[in-house]
């Protein structure tokens, strides 16, 4: 019993050898990085604008706290004839945050 391989198929070819540095593959090199590079800006730009919502939507709920939180107070000068009122936790304000531009 021989063991043959189908006419139709061919192994691919592995060489230990490195291929040689040639100015087709520095090329092919700079190509990579340049689309690695596109890749990862695009990946920062958009980590750079949920992070915007992330805050815009921090301001709108700091705002909303606020209002209700005065909205209670006054309810406090007046009270309601239903007695007692939870009044929420003051939220944990946010550490310095430092923001930087990255640039190349």
């Amino acid at each position: 019993m021989s063991h043959r391989l189908s006419s139709g198929r061919t192994l691919p070819k592995f060489s230990t050898m490195p291929r040689q540095k040639s100015e087709l593959t520095a090329g092919v090199d700079i190509y990579k990085l340049l689309i690695e590079k596109k890749r990862l800006q695009q990946e920062l730009d958009m980590m750079e604008q949920r992070r915007q919502q992330i805050y815009q939507r921090l301001a709108v709920l700091e705002n909303q706290l606020a209002s209700q939180t005065n909205s209670i107070q006054q309810q406090g000068e007046n009270p309601p004839a239903s007695g007692n009122v939870p009044v929420p936790a003051p939220s944990p304000q946010p550490a310095n945050l430092q923001s930087f531009v990255l640039e190349y």
